[in-house]
């Protein structure tokens, strides 16, 4: 039985194999320029990390750098003058995943549970994302989530309401699931140490997981990229070309196949080495001084 080439072509993403490294940044610039579903928002300056109060004029200033590459931001707090990255967004006419930031502490989740309320009370919340990544961290307990996501759902009447997790939590999680408006799935074939020649199929492999355990609801890639500077993980391995062909199968398939992808992250954030190694400062398009950096 013969396949159809053109089949093949769509498992295996845009063929890049024989593309020297100015052919790959021609087209890494064309579909950046195309414009992305959505980009997860980097508020911190050099110096800077959670728990700095963030000002409205820097969120202003990145905001206009990278409003017209993305219909979407998504931002991962609502203290600390991260509430107010939504409100400047709709400013730019930008939709928006608002995030309320939850951990151990229970002082920070009730500023947390009150601040996303208010801002979507406000109108500038599209989606709200009730925690991130709190299951996989173990801050919380499955049955203290799901208080906060029930009472946020109570609140806000009519606005989407989820939680943010690792792709295959989804599946473990069968009641946070079933909460859940729509699947927010972090999907990073870098840290399962996956190559990145492989990684195009296996980022499918973990999008059609959080489907399946979704049993029909709509799936987000809440998160998805690639580094661009550190040490390999595992068959991973960060360089500029590896993170500009990842981009460039990512957004391929977002437009191909109408995949929703916020992708991570917009600007390099130094404050990121204490929990990622040198990896963690260079997820971003643009650099810790705002510059596109390939």
């Amino acid at each position: 039985m013969s396949v159809r080439s053109e089949y093949l072509m769509s498992l295996a993403g845009v063929d890049l194999e024989d593309k020297s490294q100015d052919e790959i940044r021609a087209l890494y610039y064309q579909y950046l320029n195309r414009g992305m579903h959505g980009i997860c928002f980097s508020p911190y300056m050099e110096g800077q990390e959670p728990g700095t109060q963030i000002s409205e004029e820097q969120i202003r200033r990145r905001m206009e750098i990278v409003s017209p590459h993305t219909k979407w931001i998504r931002s991962f707090s609502c203290t600390e003058g991260n509430e107010l990255i939504p409100k400047v967004a709709k400013e730019f006419g930008l939709k928006t995943m608002v995030g309320a930031w939850l951990g151990k502490y229970q002082s920070i989740n009730e500023n947390e549970i009150e601040g996303i309320i208010e801002v979507a009370k406000a109108g500038y919340a599209d989606i709200v994302a009730v925690g991130n990544e709190v299951l996989y961290r173990e801050d919380l307990t499955e049955e203290e989530l799901l208080k906060y996501i029930y009472r946020v759902k109570e609140e806000l009447p009519g606005v989407p309401v989820a939680y943010v997790d690792a792709y295959y939590e989804f599946a473990n999680r069968p009641k946070v699931t079933e909460v859940c408006d729509v699947i927010l799935a972090n999907c990073y074939p870098f840290w399962e140490g996956c190559s990145l020649e492989n990684s195009y199929l296996y980022m499918k492999d973990m999008y059609n997981r959080a489907f399946r355990a979704g049993a029909g609801k709509k799936v987000i890639i809440s998160e998805t990229g690639w580094p661009n500077v550190g040490e390999p993980f595992h068959g991973a391995e960060p360089s500029q070309e590896n993170a500009m062909k990842y981009f460039i199968q990512s957004q391929n398939w977002s437009k191909e196949e109408d995949i929703e992808i916020f992708y991570f992250s917009s600007f390099d954030e130094e404050w990121k080495t204490s929990d990622e190694g040198d990896v963690g400062a260079y997820w971003g398009i643009w650099d810790k001084n705002e510059k596109l950096k390939f």
